[in-house]
């Protein structure tokens, strides 16, 4: 009787230390999948930010050659202007 009882025993530690192994594995388990999750999360924050970027740089450089092309249209109507008043002048016929 007495031996049974101790067979018994060690089942049942024997089952209780295999749930406990079990349960820490479940919980390892479940820590990757955090870690995972908690990795693509930051991944797809800096995809993002990275394309905020990209997008105001793309921005800032229409905006630039905008002012460019404004700058060289104001440029040529001076210049333009200028040689008018050569021509009104008689200077471009080769009276200088």
């Amino acid at each position: 009787m007495e031996k049974k009882c101790c067979v018994k025993e060690k089942e049942v530690e024997a089952n209780q230390k295999e749930e406990e192994e079990e349960e820490e594995e479940e919980k390892k388990e479940k820590e990757k999948e955090k870690e995972k999750e908690k990795e693509k999360e930051e991944k797809e924050e800096e995809e993002e930010e990275e394309e905020e970027e990209e997008e105001e740089e793309e921005e800032k450089e229409k905006e630039k050659e905008k002012e460019e092309e404004m700058m060289g249209k104001h440029t040529r109507e001076k210049l333009m202007d200028f040689l008018e008043g050569f021509h009104y002048k008689g200077w471009t016929e080769g009276n200088h």
